[in-house]
């Protein structure tokens, strides 16, 4: 367990990086258009290939890969699992690139069955089906990158393929915001009003990001020792082995993506929705990249391996001890989001054109999404369990019945109710702490988790959390009372408000004697750098290049 807490402190590491460059990215973006037309269309036109990255790359096929890829390199060795990953990349660029351009052909398509509520706005849905058409090529790089993520990881390197979308968001921002004043020229700079000509710049610097979170990684896998060949060969056993276990997963991979789509449909019909729902899940995917993702990128391939070696006991033991971990960093992270939803929001996004209103509606859908935190993070821990114990289709069931209910809560909660986007952003957050519980004791069924300690340990993150939220609150109205108006006097307040709520939570913790707080405060006095020197960037000594694929 000590391994798996220091990789995945060296994915958090570059996991702070991405979702902080991505924040930035958004309200970049957010900035120059504000909540609207322009930004509806972009985000929603962003949507259609990056939900299909999220179904075939970064859900569904990373996992089966990474899960087939370590299996084969435990068993046959480094130049079969090579032979593996060559493979694989030439299958995705012939069937991806296939799918680009159907894609781009098919982009008006796409957009009425997934924005129809934009013809109501003039110009709307054709702008959207341009920058559809620009975007779509996205799914076939990142995809790449997914595929190169997958055989790092398997080979125990987390740092720099966690790192490649910080590439990804810096490049996008910084080409993004230079081509919209290339091709939308301001007269004041300072003060810009960017119009649809700006979208098609920020749109290609999105594009090119994506080229480069790819590229960023190669350099390290030619130290590995891969050399790439093409080759084609469908009847691969192995290949049809990562196939069997992806398409399974392709909606239960994404059960969250299927359901944002679906909450895209509903949210269409609201001018504005679509912009105040992606800033909240932004900021709610901030600590579930942190924690849940960066702790379920190595619990992958340690389970895979414990399988490979016919070890369950050891397989239990550290998705057990993955799963408490994620509990106990992103409760605390819920209530913060939803106690200080608003002075967040309005100190990230309320700039430019993004208005006081815009910044309430995000809030409000913040709120929804942050009950749900713990839930999607769950999700990214136990999903991945099921495909190395080869058995994709229990999830499956669990997101088929997931995308069911959601369809039947929006209608109630968006038709019925009147909700409007907070009720998507409620429904969403519920289904995900409703398949989260159905994976956990789906899994208790097949390996044994340990599950001793557990009310206990639920009630004591629980109370702590509770604790430190009220403090959060308590010192944050303290200081907005005593301090100066201003952004600087925002920003000291809100950064004492979460100080103060991480000193309770842990301090509470610590009192109650839970292992893992234990084990995080060792790992801050010894100093996180020590997780990252030698670590981060390249191969450790066990993990040295090996010969090439022949």
């Amino acid at each position: 367990m000590t391994s798996t807490r220091k990789s995945a402190g060296i994915v958090g590491l570059a996991v702070v990086g991405s979702r902080v460059f991505g924040l930035v990215r958004e309200l970049v973006f957010a900035a120059m258009f504000g909540a609207g037309k322009f930004l509806d269309s972009f985000l929603a036109a962003f949507q259609i290939p990056n939900l299909m990255r999220d179904l075939f790359a970064e859900g569904a096929l990373s996992v089966a890969f990474t899960t087939t890829f370590t299996k084969t390199h435990e068993t046959e060795g480094a130049d079969s699992a090579w032979g593996l990953l060559s493979l694989l990349v030439s299958s995705v660029i012939l069937i991806l690139g296939g799918v680009c351009l159907l894609g781009i052909a098919a982009s008006p398509l796409l957009v009425q069955l997934t924005s129809f509520g934009f013809h109501a706005v003039p110009g709307k849905f054709e702008l959207t089906v341009q920058l559809t058409r620009v975007l779509f090529p996205f799914i076939l790089f990142v995809s790449l990158a997914a595929v190169i993520m997958g055989a790092l990881n398997a080979r125990r390197l987390f740092g720099l393929p966690a790192s490649a979308s910080t590439v990804f968001n810096i490049v996008s921002v910084v080409l993004g915001v230079g081509l919209a004043y290339l091709f939308d020229p301001q007269p004041d700079w300072r003060h810009p009003h960017f119009g649809p000509r700006a979208l098609w710049g920020v749109s290609l610097g999105v594009l090119l990001g994506g080229v480069a979170q790819m590229a960023i990684q190669v350099p390290l896998l030619w130290r590995l020792g891969y050399r790439f060949r093409w080759r084609l060969d469908f009847k691969d056993e192995k290949l049809r082995r990562v196939w069997r276990l992806m398409w399974p997963s392709v909606i239960a991979g994404a059960a969250v993506q299927i359901n944002v789509l679906v909450n895209g449909m509903f949210a269409s019909e609201i001018n504005g929705a679509r912009s105040w729902l992606n800033c909240a899940f932004r900021l709610m995917q901030f600590p579930l990249g942190v924690f849940g993702v960066a702790i379920a990128t190595v619990t992958l391939p340690a389970v895979a391996r414990h399988h490979a070696q016919s070890d369950l006991g050891a397989f239990g033991s550290t998705a057990n001890n993955s799963l408490r971990l994620t509990v106990f960093l992103t409760v605390p992270a819920a209530v913060g989001l939803f106690v200080l939803a608003e002075p967040i929001i309005r100190l990230i996004y309320q700039h430019g054109r993004f208005s006081a209103a815009d910044t309430l509606a995000t809030a409000l859908a913040l709120r929804a999404y942050a009950v749900g935190l713990t839930g999607y993070a769950a999700i990214k821990v136990l999903a991945p369990c099921f495909y190395a114990l080869d058995r994709p289709r229990l999830p499956l069931r669990v997101s088929l019945l997931g995308i069911g209910i959601n369809m039947a809560l929006n209608f109630l909660m968006v038709k019925g109710l009147g909700w409007g986007h907070v009720g998507l952003a409620t429904t969403t957050a519920t289904l995900a702490f409703v398949n989260g519980a159905q994976l956990f004791f789906y899994l208790r069924r097949l390996v044994h988790l340990g599950g001793a300690g557990w009310l206990g340990f639920l009630g004591g993150v629980a109370g702590a959390a509770v604790a430190g939220g009220g403090s959060a609150v308590a010192v944050h109205r303290y200081l907005q009372a005593v301090l100066p108006a201003g952004l600087a006097g925002e920003l000291l307040a809100l950064g004492a408000a979460m100080s103060a709520a991480v000193l309770v939570y842990f301090t509470i913790t610590l009192v109650l004697r839970l292992p893992e707080s234990a084990a995080l405060w060792r790992v801050i006095l010894r100093g996180p750098w020590r997780l990252v020197r030698g670590k981060l960037f390249r191969p450790s000594a066990s993990e040295g290049p090996t010969k090439p694929e022949s």
